[in-house]
């Protein structure tokens, strides 16, 4: 039997500029779901990142 997939995919969020900094102190990470059918390209959502102390746009990731 084969299987079919799932509209709905777990992703995980990065923080724009932590991920790019690659500071000591850590980086921001969002696990959260999507539609695929819905929303074919990557995610981006302003979320708050403790590391940075603000609200910053963390982008999808690849697993």
């Amino acid at each position: 039997m084969a299987k079919r997939k799932d509209a709905r995919v777990t992703v995980i969020l990065e923080c724009n500029s932590c991920g790019l900094k690659k500071v000591s102190t850590g980086i921001s990470r969002y696990i959260t779901q999507k539609n695929r059918h819905n929303t074919p390209n990557r995610l981006e959502l302003r979320k708050f990142c403790p590391y940075c102390y603000k609200h910053m746009i963390h982008g999808e990731i690849k697993k």
